[in-house]
């Protein structure tokens, strides 16, 4: 009779431990399996827009911290599934939205996140080869000045998505008929 208590005392703290050694390792986890560290620069959240059959572009977006001291500039990138990667810019002048290539690309400073998403900065993907498909991944490098090539996984949501969430408001843009 004596041996049943200390065999479930025993019992309980290997329980024990091996539920604390879990928590610990979901705890030290990252936040997303789709963010990027490389030296200063962390890339968070990316994902990207289905496009329809035939499209020409397309857009991706993602958050960029400097964790560093020293500004870097993304400058551009490459992927399998267009032409060429480029750094674009939305903003409205005069009730126009108006959109533009950073040809020098964005600098990012030291302690500033910059977010990419509709209606603002964004990576263009030019010269689509094949459509971006929703529940896809778009595997792309983008180029830093100082961090260099930095591989990114963009999951791909619903056309017209304004977040990674894959919601397709348009974001109050107006469109003629």
């Amino acid at each position: 009779m004596r041996i049943l208590p200390v065999r479930i005392y025993d019992d309980m703290k290997r329980t024990s431990f091996f539920l604390a050694a879990a928590l610990a390792a979901f705890v030290t986890m990252p936040a997303s399996a789709d963010d990027v560290t490389v030296g200063s620069i962390k890339i968070v959240a990316p994902w990207a827009r289905a496009t329809p059959k035939g499209a020409s572009v397309g857009g991706a977006y993602l958050k960029i911290t400097n964790t560093g001291t020293a500004s870097d500039r993304l400058v551009g990138g490459s992927t399998d599934v267009a032409q060429r990667v480029e750094i674009h810019e939305m903003s409205m002048d005069k009730g126009v939205m108006k959109m533009r290539e950073l040809s020098q690309g964005l600098e990012i400073k030291p302690g500033e996140t910059v977010e990419f998403k509709p209606g603002g900065y964004h990576v263009m993907l030019v010269g689509l080869k094949k459509p971006l498909t929703q529940g896809q991944d778009l595997k792309a490098t983008l180029q830093f000045e100082k961090a260099g090539k930095v591989d990114v996984d963009f999951k791909i949501g619903t056309i017209g998505a304004q977040s990674s969430g894959g919601g397709g408001d348009m974001g109050g843009m107006k469109h003629g008929h």
